[in-house]
């Protein structure tokens, strides 16, 4: 059996996935360059692909990159929203003028654009968090913040059928 590099995340890691879609776990703390680049941890690579989103996530005062399939998933579920009302398309068009299509330089490097560093607060420190179906990019100073456990957190994996 095989199971190393992009064959083994054809067949699957840890298991079927339900929607097919990559799953990211864990966190990483990182440091932005001069150049705003930053190092996409290996584990995070093989998961995004060549070509991938960099985006704002509101409400979350971070920003997050979703591979081409979650984004396309993500991009569907916004067209088939029932509600197109002016606060949809405000923000539609709130969150695609914050939006990049981006790829990693041969090293492992993504630039990270300046506006999108401006709205994410993004400096030199970051925190890369696994979550789910895409990865939160976050100033190491906004994680600390982000990362405390929710109140209720039993009742909350209760309610979601995970405990």
């Amino acid at each position: 059996m095989e199971y190393s590099g992009k064959k083994w995340l054809d067949v699957g890691l840890g298991g079927a996935s339900m929607s097919g879609l990559p799953k990211f776990t864990g966190r990483f703390e990182h440091t932005l360059d001069d150049k705003g680049r930053l190092t996409i941890p290996a584990r995070f690579r093989a998961r995004l692909g060549d070509h991938f989103v960099l985006t704002i996530a509101p409400p979350e005062p971070c920003l997050a990159m979703y591979p081409e399939s979650a984004w396309s998933e993500f991009c569907a579920k916004l067209e088939a929203a029932a509600r197109k009302d002016d606060q949809y398309r405000s923000f539609v068009r709130h969150l695609f003028a914050h939006t990049e299509e981006v790829s990693l330089d041969s090293q492992g490097r993504l630039i990270v654009p300046a506006a999108l560093r401006e709205y994410g607060k993004v400096e030199r420190d970051v925190i890369l968090v696994g979550a789910l179906t895409r990865i939160e990019l976050w100033p190491a100073e906004g994680w600390k913040a982000a990362s405390k456990p929710p109140d209720g957190m039993a009742k909350l994996m209760t309610e979601l059928g995970l405990y």
